[in-house]
């Protein structure tokens, strides 16, 4: 492909409720949009997944930004003609950065795959044509705020919750929820929040019969976490340790992890996040796609991406409504359940522009 035409902007949207996790509260979802229009007229859309902050990752919206129009971009440009699996190699000089990486990939793929009249779930290798919904659950309150935003997802029909804790917000919460719901999956994030010492308490949540307990420890830490594995029954789920099939290989090796949180932005794109999940369907480790607030836009790529045969757990790929009260696209909307997977060609999603546009706070196009 000719790239002819970049796009850059800024949107935001409001959430239907606050969303409190170990690092920080959101009231509203900042993204970093990109659409690529090719030399043919062909149009891909991405957007980057980094928060407003760099408290999950060092990766925020506004540095990425700056990234790409200072080093990425005009890297990419040098190529007269470029594929989306073209995007890493030639990014690999620049360290760091895979979500501003991912969301030049993604948007390039999608006009690829545009293109040649193909799907991103055919391209993946996606064998179901639905799947599951889990929902994440920030902090509340108080527990009998908790126990009603619970009871609100399964009445929506959510197949597994997932509740955020924080040392201080964890053995009573989760407690309360496992004593009112005996038979929900159930599974916990900590975000980082814990430390090696918090080895004895993390193991009181085994009582739960959790399905996992998501990053206690610093991600750094891959050596605390196969440490703490032996300490709990709890299998120990990596998210935001795992950033690359480097990564996840590590972890494996130290025995730190027995399941895998795979997100897109987070390993640098789709085409790294495949090869994880094959390397763990081929050492049986159990995959499930995680969730960054995506609008339309992500969440169509995410759940192609979780209808591979590797992701064997439901993720956090919730309707729209979980966190929209309007998506910018068609919203996603559940079916007892479960979501379908798009069948359109590219991710399968475009934005509504005229939306797009009454909530974008920054805009700027780079004409080739």
């Amino acid at each position: 492909m000719q790239i002819a035409e970049l796009e850059l902007r800024i949107i935001n949207l409001p959430l239907v409720r606050p969303f409190r996790t170990s690092f920080g509260t959101q009231n509203g979802r900042e993204v970093l949009m990109l659409k690529v229009t090719t030399a043919d007229g062909i149009v891909g859309w991405s957007e980057c997944v980094a928060l407003s902050e760099p408290l999950y990752s060092p990766e925020y919206v506004a540095g990425s930004l700056d990234l790409m129009k200072r080093f990425l971009i005009p890297t990419l440009l040098q190529s007269p003609d470029i594929t989306a699996e073209d995007v890493a190699p030639l990014l690999a000089p620049f360290l760091g950065s895979p979500m501003a990486k991912a969301t030049l990939e993604t948007a390039l793929l999608d006009a690829q795959l545009r293109s040649e009249g193909r799907s991103l779930a055919d391209y993946l290798g996606a064998n179901k044509s639905r799947i599951p919904c889990g929902v994440s659950v920030g902090i509340a309150p108080t527990i009998p705020q908790l126990i009603e935003e619970v009871a609100g997802y399964i009445a929506d029909g959510y197949k597994r919750i997932k509740l955020k804790i924080e040392p201080g917000w964890d053995i009573d919460p989760v407690g309360e929820v496992r004593r009112t719901w005996p038979e929900i999956p159930l599974q916990v994030d900590a975000n980082q929040a814990y430390s090696r010492s918090d080895g004895e308490l993390l193991s009181r949540l085994d009582q739960f019969e959790l399905l996992l307990i998501e990053q206690p420890l610093d991600e750094h830490d891959i050596l605390g976490h196969a440490q703490l594995a032996l300490q709990v029954e709890t299998p120990i789920c990596l998210d935001e340790s795992i950033t690359s099939l480097r990564s996840a290989e590590d972890a494996l090796a130290l025995k730190a992890t027995t399941v895998i949180n795979i997100k897109p932005g987070r390993v640098g794109g789709y085409i790294e996040a495949v090869k994880i999940h094959d390397l763990c369907l081929n050492e049986g480790i159990p995959v499930w796609c995680g969730g960054m607030v995506e609008t339309g836009i992500g969440r169509a790529a995410n759940i192609a991406l979780a209808a591979l045969p590797g992701f064997t757990l439901p993720g956090d790929t919730s309707a729209s409504s979980r966190f929209f009260h309007r998506d910018i696209t068609e919203p996603f909307v559940m079916d007892d359940g479960y979501l379908a997977v798009p069948n359109e060609i590219g991710i399968g999603r475009v934005p509504d522009l005229e939306f797009l546009d009454s909530i974008t706070n920054y805009k700027e196009s780079i004409q080739i």
